[in-house]
């Protein structure tokens, strides 16, 4: 049983699912930058369930070798960090520790893989609601659930024993048998809403459809991931697209890629757009809007960095 937990970053869902495992029990310690300081001294706040719950981790470090091999490691850094994998991961990994990846995307398992080997690598897409508004607190808006694939062959219970603590925190957790439609289902989502509230200002999930115009946009970017994803042998149902939209109509959210733009940070540009696109580009499929969507997204990151 899986036991011992480093969290290897200190964002939105790195604090809530790191968080929610160090409730239910699990030996959990935080790999963070910026926020070591604050962690250590107030510990981690969850706004979750209609509560406030404080709670303190088994240990705060700056380095990775200040907390060494553990049974699980949690990535939870933005993919714009990436290059930083070869750093702070080694360290962590005994011989039988499993890294599960939290990012968003696609190629991201890859990045993982090629640091701690497709053999340890799990993939976690988080179907859930949260956002670190403040250093060390998460608020948990929409709960959902987590799904899992082995990123290398069969699974061997890789996903499946990562599923546990999910589960043992209290967690909705799915284990699929392809982590490759996984990632694309989630960009069903994350391709318009990450991307339109940023360019049309600053907007909200649900106020984006509130725009007819807007409306249009999402459901031609929706389709449009859909065929790029039916080209390389994922089939997403039109369902599917229509439940994202339902969702979200009453869905006040501000995604991650909004937020990270307001505060200056990078975004997450290629795994969420910039790689599908060359995907679809490369099996011959027309995605004029997610192109134009890449287009004004880079053009914003651009504007911001200065």
């Amino acid at each position: 049983m899986i036991k011992t937990i480093a969290v290897v970053g200190a964002g939105a869902l790195g604090l809530y699912y790191g968080g929610r495992m160090v409730l239910a029990g699990c030996e959990v310690s935080y790999l963070a930058r910026s926020d070591r300081d604050l962690l250590r001294a107030e510990g981690v706040t969850l706004d979750w369930a209609g509560e406030t719950r404080h709670l303190r981790p088994a240990q705060v470090a700056g380095e990775p070798g200040e907390i060494g091999p553990v049974d699980l490691v949690v990535v939870a850094l933005k993919a714009t960090a990436n290059s930083e994998l070869f750093r702070l991961l080694p360290p962590l990994l005994g011989p039988a520790t499993l890294v599960v990846n939290l990012q968003n995307g696609l190629g991201v398992d890859e990045a993982v893989a090629a640091v701690v080997g497709g053999e340890r690598t799990v993939g976690c897409l988080c179907f859930v609601g949260v956002n670190r508004l403040a250093p060390g607190r998460a608020t948990c808006l929409t709960e959902g659930y987590v799904e899992l694939g082995a990123f290398a062959g069969a699974s061997e219970g890789r996903a499946e024993a990562v599923a546990e603590v999910f589960g043992r925190a209290g967690v909705r957790a799915r284990v699929a048998a392809s982590l490759a439609a996984v990632r694309w289902r989630k960009l069903v989502w994350n391709v318009p809403f990450n991307g339109l509230t940023l360019t049309e200002g600053g907007l909200t999930s649900d106020e984006v459809l509130r725009d007819p115009a807007r409306e249009a946009r999402v459901w031609a970017l929706m389709r449009e991931v859909q065929a790029a994803a039916r080209a390389e042998g994922v089939e997403i149902e039109d369902a599917f697209l229509e439940q994202n939209v339902r969702i979200t109509r009453d869905m006040a959210y501000r995604p991650s890629t909004l937020l990270d733009f307001l505060a200056g940070r990078p975004l997450e540009l290629d795994p969420i757009w910039g790689e599908p696109l060359r995907r679809a580009r490369l099996l011959g499929v027309p995605v004029p809007e997610l192109a134009r969507l890449h287009a004004e997204l880079t053009a914003n990151a651009a504007l911001a960095a200065g």
